[in-house]
């Protein structure tokens, strides 16, 4: 069940640093109460904004509309084939979930493939996300056989999962980005402690196109991302100044922190050309019927160049699909 009445709070101390840029440190637990701070304030429009419309998650017309109907397609599939395998129970784990949208699309979809028994934590950082979260999937809560919770927690924490009990784990969009570099070895092991199944996750590349994260691009009036330091600071229209700490991935670089503890199945760019090629309503006319050739074509291309390495670099998110070691080793055992 979804438990909304207690939503525990923690704080998040990851070790990040920085400076502002008065001269003064950051110290890791102000950096972290940063990063928060943003998700605690991005308002009810955050989950429209990064997931698209809450009341219709399968729509996905967010704006990674593109990414996630990609996203959506490796997690669906990894459900149908768990199902098809004679499983009847899942266990689910969204790692940095924000307001909870693709773990409901994940128990809605496994309560129709027919496992009787779905059992679901999402956790964040931000203790606002988690309030979002609980309201929107409290109808999940009536469906027979699924147990859902959500927590607001740390990314860099020991996970109270047992060991390889975790079907599918996911960790999308910007959640390992705002990790410190130096904590992913010590997180991607521990996300693989409690894996056997898959381990999906997106994260920026180094050629991505900008974000304002929690607002449209459109709202910026100032943003400057410090690669040598990994922090970001952000003005928006409204008068808001965010800095916070954010790593921009190469590909090479996902897969090494990674592989040292699962078998990567798939890594490739998403959004190429999509994002590059939207009309704009303030600027561009209303798109025509024979825009659907376009977008036919922008598919073909992203599916051509997604897995060669300059251009992944260069996309709007790198997608990760790994499967947990400890996973194989226990269907190995078994089958001898």
């Amino acid at each position: 069940m979804v438990d909304q009445d207690s939503i525990p709070s923690r704080k998040w101390a990851s070790g990040l640093t920085g400076s502002h840029g008065n001269g003064y440190s950051v110290s890791a637990d102000d950096a972290s109460d940063d990063i928060a701070d943003i998700y605690n304030q991005a308002g009810d429009d955050y989950a429209s904004y990064a997931d698209g419309d809450p009341s219709q998650p399968f729509s996905f017309d967010g704006a990674h509309a593109y990414a996630d109907r990609r996203v959506w397609a490796v997690l669906e599939a990894k459900l149908v084939d768990l199902r098809a395998s004679g499983a009847k129970s899942v266990r689910l784990l969204d790692a940095g979930c924000g307001p909870g949208t693709w773990l409901r699309r994940l128990i809605v979809r496994a309560h129709a493939l027919g496992f009787s028994s779905i059992t679901a934590r999402g956790f964040d950082i931000a203790q606002a996300q988690i309030q979002r979260a609980c309201l929107a999937a409290g109808n999940l809560s009536s469906l027979p056989g699924v147990n859902l919770t959500f927590d607001v927690a740390d990314l860099t924490d020991r996970l109270p999962e047992p060991d390889s009990s975790v079907d599918i784990t996911l960790c999308l969009y910007s959640a390992l980005s705002h990790l410190p570099v130096e904590r992913l070895t010590d997180v991607s092991a521990e996300i693989a402690r409690v894996t056997s199944g898959h381990f999906v996750t997106t994260v920026r590349p180094v050629g991505s196109t900008p974000t304002a994260f929690v607002e449209s691009v459109e709202n910026v009036r100032r943003l400057k991302h410090d690669h040598v330091k990994d922090r970001c600071e952000i003005d928006l229209g409204d008068g808001r100044h965010m800095a916070f700490g954010f790593h921009l991935f190469t590909a090479v670089e996902l897969r090494s922190h990674f592989a040292r503890h699962f078998d990567v199945e798939d890594l490739r760019g998403l959004d190429l050309f999509h994002n590059r090629f939207m009309p704009d309503a303030r600027w561009n006319p209303v798109s025509s019927a024979h825009d659907s050739h376009v977008a036919d074509e922008l598919d073909r291309l992203e599916r051509t160049y997604d897995a060669i390495l300059e251009f992944m670099d260069r996309a709007t998110h790198l997608l990760l699909v790994a499967r947990g070691r400890r996973g194989l080793t226990r269907e190995s055992s078994g089958r001898a």
